[in-house]
């Protein structure tokens, strides 16, 4: 399969924008040979919609127009790249290139399905600048890379991220959804602590896991789908261990390699048959070779899939293993391709097999390359021997790598006194001397010469055969996407699952309408580093849309809410979930507001980079949505401050979108006197001899720990006399306003209860229980309001 995490993207992103605030995306992914097209309006002066798809491509080359025709207040997309993707490469192309009419044409050629069924002709007119930027990705692609895209090879999607969850770039950031936040979280061995690098169990270089965390799935037929075949691997340990077996024959590469043969190399005349073309030769051989031994792995796989009973696995089945082409490919490789030939990663070996991939007796050209080949490898085997005896040096090695050829290695030890004077580039290494000769040298011309015939030969004889596979390339495409989906949920989530206690994680339920509840929800990350780590729970329906979270510092806030996050972002990829319990309405964005830091480089105090996080939110969120707000105001003065808070949550109640919001602002409890729609919690402390005993537990009500700043004053060291003088100010201030509070809640306290009945309704409306566990639930509601009623008269 794939390489290793810190392997580069392998997106080219066009970029271009018009003057009505519209921004056309065309990204091509040269590892699975994909066209992801969208077009939008950006709804932010910061680009954030932006942001988010060039966080989730990771584009390695992003190419834009010279002319900024950016709208009024905007800065214009070629300087966002600048700011925003400092590591990519900025090409920039002239405004000819980027062509709608040439876009939606390639479009029509390239596309592996129908152009009508990707609704190409009422695209054409409607989405032109994601056609235009295509038209320019396309173009150079097959200028800078010399390759030439088969004909209906590439699986082309339009507006592919509005069939997911969208989650901001900010947001990323925020939930350490890739990359972790804080250097404490970075584990042993410089483990990255996030929970990508949680669930990066993949053999693959995790590029479907990465796209799955960030814009997890919204369709609930296709989670279940997951989330079947997820139970049928950790009940069938026997389905479990021998796909992780299967899998393991596939080579590391395979999805990488499938793509090569939705491109084709431009032809090379003869009077350019340079080292460079060689090499282009050798990774075409070594393609074949790796495709020959990906098909050949292909039985096992068919054996293990075929009792599978869940829909996914079935498919999978369906359409791999009884497909009949990869059968024909295989047979019509055998007759070109040797039978022992296999996929190596030794240097010396892949270029022995690569040379002798083809039959012999198919090309006299080529057998003569190969005899002179073998010759001059067999000298160099025999000079080492030779140069053993003469020098006394049993341990004298002869490695090979594919910049220098044949080497010498010769440990320090064995030498006694001086090198003799036949051994010349003597580098010094660990332990060891690496050095060569003026015969070694010479061989090694000749062996890198006959191994280059051998290559281009080779090429020549495999172009019938190129031509062949290219006919069927969507399959291998189609194979590529399977592996690494049975990658992902074997070797990742099911894994992931498996190396968790017992009934750690649970299969969450779906509802497009229903509530967001998770009983004992753990955070998947810190968990794994704390024992003991505190599970709590979370409630949102309809009629209860809004928990506002108040509790001191360090009680755990920031991390309940990053905690709700997580887990529903892996439920919606198709994962199970740290809690006893979850049932989830599916969420069509995460928004967050977390962690408050000055911008320098865009002129933005604390307060001003708060402000344009919020208005986004407020923006772009929908009733769908899930909104974590971890303070919000407490960079201004406290009365704007809290005015802001409080007109915040006013609109997003009135917008019905599940939002949790965390606050010092102890005023802002009183929301729930006004809003029978909003619930107040709170973190439990322990006040024991002046010093706070955090139990990092969820209670119902607000509580106020009074003074909890300045216990913390205290132990960060601030001088007794100050923090005794702030005590007197503050309890003249807060006292009044306590009483106040108090008043307030007791006088709402019958709206309160009247709500609560109407909301148990409303998630008994959802519940998939019995008649009879439904009546008995109505019956324990009316007994509790009935003992509510008496407790008040009492009262």
């Amino acid at each position: 399969m794939e390489g290793d995490t810190g392997e580069k993207s392998s997106f080219i992103v066009g970029l271009i924008e018009n003057r009505a605030k519209e921004v056309g995306v065309a990204a091509f992914d040269l590892r699975s040979a994909s066209f992801d097209l969208s077009q939008y309006i950006e709804t932010s002066s910061s680009y954030q919609n932006t942001k988010t798809l060039l966080n989730f491509y990771d584009p390695m080359v992003t190419i834009v127009t010279p002319t900024k025709l950016a709208p009024d207040g905007m800065v214009g997309v070629s300087e966002l790249v600048d700011r925003f993707c400092s590591s990519t490469t900025k090409v920039i192309m002239a405004r000819g290139c980027f062509d709608d009419t040439r876009g939606a044409a390639l479009m029509k050629n390239l596309a592996a399905k129908e152009p009508s069924a990707l609704g190409l002709d009422t695209y054409s007119k409607q989405y032109y600048l994601c056609l235009a930027a295509a038209a320019a990705t396309v173009k150079w692609i097959e200028a800078e890379k010399g390759l030439i895209i088969t004909n209906h090879s590439l699986s082309v999607t339009f507006n592919g991220s509005f069939d997911h969850m969208n989650i901001d770039a900010t947001s990323v950031q925020n939930l350490e959804i890739i990359e972790p936040m804080h250097s404490s979280l970075w584990g042993s061995n410089n483990k990255k602590r996030s929970l990508f690098h949680m669930l990066k169990t993949t053999r693959t270089v995790g590029g479907l896991l990465r796209a799955n965390l960030l814009q997890p799935l919204k369709d609930i037929e296709t989670i279940n789908a997951r989330l079947d075949c997820l139970d049928e691997l950790m009940s069938n340990e026997q389905l479990f261990f021998g796909l992780s077996q299967a899998l393991r024959k596939f080579p590391k590469e395979t999805d990488k390699v499938l793509c090569h043969f939705c491109f084709k190399q431009k032809k090379v005349t003869n009077e350019v048959l340079t080292s460079d073309n060689s090499r282009k030769s050798q990774i075409l051989i070594s393609s074949i070779v790796l495709l020959k031994t990906a098909l050949d792995s292909l039985p096992l796989l068919s054996k293990v899939l075929k009792d599978a009973s869940c829909y996914l696995l079935k498919n999978i089945y369906k359409s791999i293993c009884e497909n009949e082409k990869f059968a024909t490919m295989r047979r019509r490789i055998g007759e070109v391709i040797d039978d022992d030939v296999l996929h190596a990663r030794v240097p010396f070996v892949a270029q022995t097999q690569q040379c002798f991939a083809v039959k012999a007796g198919i090309d006299g050209l080529l057998d003569i390359a190969r005899r002179s080949f073998c010759d001059t490898s067999e000298a160099i085997y025999n000079l080492a021997n030779k140069y053993r005896e003469d020098f006394k040096l049993p341990n004298l090695k002869i490695p090979y790598n594919s910049r220098r050829g044949f080497y010498f290695n010769i440990p320090q030890k064995d030498i006694q006194g001086k090198l003799p004077n036949k051994f010349i580039q003597v580098i010094r290494h660990g332990n060891n001397i690496h050095c060569s000769s003026l015969e070694l040298a010479s061989l090694n011309v000749r062996n890198k010469s006959a191994a280059k015939e051998c290559y281009i030969r080779t090429e020549f004889c495999l172009e019938a055969l190129m031509e062949d596979i290219r006919k069927d390339v969507f399959v291998l495409t189609l194979l590529s996407e399977v592996l690494c989906l049975l990658d992902m949920m074997v070797n990742s989530f099911a894994h992931t699952i498996s190396t968790k206690p017992v009934d750690k994680y649970t299969r969450p339920k779906f509802t497009y309408d229903g509530p967001l509840a998770i009983d004992s929800g753990r955070h998947p990350i810190l968990e794994n580093i704390h024992n003991e780590f505190v599970a709590n729970n979370i409630f949102l329906s309809e009629a209860s849309n809004m928990v506002v979270v108040t509790g001191p510092n360090m009680s755990g806030k920031s991390t309940y809410l990053q905690q709700v996050c997580l887990v529903v972002i892996l439920a919606q990829i198709g994962c199970y979930v740290p809690a006893q319990f979850a049932t989830l309405r599916v969420v069509d964005r995460i928004f967050t507001r977390m962690g408050t830091m000055d911008n320098v480089e865009s002129n933005s105090s604390t307060f001003m980079t708060e402000m344009k996080e919020t208005a986004f939110i407020l923006q772009n969120a929908s009733h769908r949505s899930l909104i974590v707000v971890d303070e919000l105001g407490r960079a201004t003065s406290s009365s704007d401050g809290f005015a802001i808070a409080w007109s915040c949550c006013e609109h997003l109640l009135a917008l019905r979108a599940y939002t949790i919001f965390a606050t010092h602002m102890e005023n802002l409890s009183e929301l729930a006197t006004t809003y029978p729609n909003v619930k107040i919690v709170h973190f439990d402390v322990e006040i024991k001899n002046k010093h706070m005993d955090f139990k990092f537990q969820l209670k119902d009500g607000p509580r106020t720990v009074a003074h909890y700043g300045l216990m913390l004053a205290g132990v960060a060291g601030l001088p007794s006399p100050v923090i005794e003088l702030a005590k007197s100010i503050t309890s003249k201030i807060t006292q009044k306003e306590v009483e106040r509070i108090q008043i307030s809640f007791r006088q709402h306290h019958d709206i309160q209860m009247a709500y609560r009945v109407a909301q148990r309704l409303i998630c008994l409306k959802y519940s998939n229980q019995d008649e009879d566990s439904i009546r008995a639930a109505l019956q324990n509601l009316k007994e509790a309001v009935l003992r509510e009623a008496s407790k008040k008269s009492l009262i």
